[in-house]
């Protein structure tokens, strides 16, 4: 039975949980459930999804799991949206029809009250939802939201309406891209991985007319009334620098729904919400359960590397399919004979190169230097970039800001080159390491100037 607790958590990779249906008076609703945690927690989010293809990106897989760690999760596609049953364009569901698909979803899964996590445009939903249907609502968060987007007389905050038609034309024309991240993330624009997923997303979510239609539909919505009816314990999460959804929405929220707390999140991302999520995860957990979560020490001091071979492209044309893949396995195994000797751990392979940590600086430069020496017997080039910082383990994955500065060190390398930052040449003061100062530069979705050294001899 569906309502059964105990739904185990999928493996990543291993596909996501089965999608059911929920019948509603005029077509099918399909949701997932999830997690076995004591209480329920129904996700309301954006007006677009697709909860399949949403387990296909490794961190909101680490979302959805630490969300399961705590609460029976509960998510679901709104009619006009993801897989389940599409709406004529020209009848869109109305707030009531999407409490109508949530309240069905409820039903099928045997809950009788839940946690209601309202997430961007998914927020004046859950507000409505839990004004509306209190016997059901545990509490309420809202994550990035707002009750009305549009300025009035009464509400300057909003957006004004001259700036309606350009914010539509540009989700639309961004719509289905990684674009998309210019507005909505501004940290990881220059993800090329989030870029691809994003798009796909989006794609599988809404076509550009659907999604621009529900848009301008969602730019009308105006909750205020709602607020001062909410009975259930609510938080309100906000990114402070949110652009979109500016601080002084959730700050309203705060100010109208009686006993609501407030809680500023540094940062400027909300979409999509895994983006730096343990923070907002940490005051939901507290919040549902009443415990902060224990920190796991997962966070330690390396050396990251990455590699990557000098015109692929161009190589892979040349050689053809066959004999390209012979040269990346035998590029592959001399980089991983060579981290192995100086001691490093490879991460991963990142398709043309690697990824790869140690625990001394003057290891990870050696070994850099060799390998762009040694992958010449086999008539490549190959560049390096170097970087020590403070590195994040997400089970089998590392994360955090100095495994996204190596990547741009080494994306400024030329061929045969090994560049580190100013932070490597510090650390390896005395190793007999040489260096070329190659000047101040900016470094894309990283914050300051870094100097940049080329190394001349180990």
């Amino acid at each position: 039975m569906d309502g059964e607790r105990g739904v185990p958590m999928p493996a990543w990779g291993a596909g996501a949980p089965e999608p059911r249906y929920a019948e509603v008076e005029d077509g099918s609703v399909a949701y997932q459930v999830f997690g076995s945690g004591s209480r329920d927690l129904l996700m309301i989010g954006n007006w677009a999804s697709n909860i399949e293809i949403m387990w296909e990106h490794p961190s909101m897989v680490r979302y959805l799991e630490r969300l399961a760690r705590f609460a029976r999760v509960v998510c679901f596609d709104k009619r006009g949206a993801g897989i389940s049953d599409p709406v004529a364009m020209g009848a869109l569901p109305t707030l009531e029809h999407w409490m109508d698909d949530a309240r069905a979803v409820l039903d099928a899964v045997e809950s009788t009250s839940a946690t209601l996590l309202g997430d961007a445009e998914g927020g004046p939903m859950a507000m409505m939802l839990a004004a509306s249907h209190p016997h059901r609502t545990d509490s309420l968060v809202l994550v990035n939201t707002f009750a009305r987007m549009l300025r009035a007389p009464d509400y300057p905050i909003g957006l004004p309406e001259t700036s309606v038609e350009r914010l539509l034309e540009g989700w639309r024309r961004a719509w289905g891209t990684g674009e998309v991240l210019g507005l909505s993330a501004p940290s990881a624009v220059d993800d090329p991985q989030l870029q691809r997923w994003i798009g796909r997303y989006m794609r599988l979510s809404a076509s550009p007319a659907a999604a621009t239609r529900m848009y301008r539909w969602v730019l009308q919505l105006d909750v205020r009334s709602v607020l001062p009816s909410i009975q259930a314990p609510t938080l309100v999460l906000h990114r402070s620098g949110n652009l979109h959804y500016r601080i002084a929405m959730g700050r309203y929220l705060a100010d109208h729904i009686p006993g609501a707390r407030l809680v500023e999140l540094p940062g400027a991302d909300w979409y999509p919400q895994f983006l730096d999520a343990e923070p907002l995860l940490d005051e939901i957990e507290e919040f549902v359960t009443g415990d902060r979560p224990v920190p796991i020490d997962d966070r330690v001091l390396a050396t990251v590397l990455f590699t990557d071979i000098v015109g692929s492209t161009d190589h892979a044309a040349r050689l053809g399919d066959q004999r390209w893949l012979d040269l990346k396995l035998a590029h592959d195994a001399l980089v991983r004979s060579l981290i192995e000797r100086h001691r490093g751990r490879g991460v991963t392979s990142t398709g043309d190169g690697f990824l790869a940590l140690f625990d001394g600086p003057a290891r990870a430069v050696r070994c850099a230097w060799e390998i762009t020496s040694a992958v010449r017997s086999l008539g490549i080039e190959v560049r390096a970039g170097v970087h020590s910082g403070e590195v994040e383990f997400n089970g089998g994955e590392v994360a955090g800001i100095a495994v996204h500065l190596a990547s741009r060190v080494m994306s400024l390398a030329g061929p045969g080159t090994v560049l580190a930052s100013g932070t490597v040449k510090d650390l390896v003061v005395g190793s007999g390491i040489g260096f070329e100062d190659r000047g101040v530069h900016l470094l894309r979705g990283v914050p300051g100037e870094w100097r940049l050294f080329a190394v001349s001899g180990v």
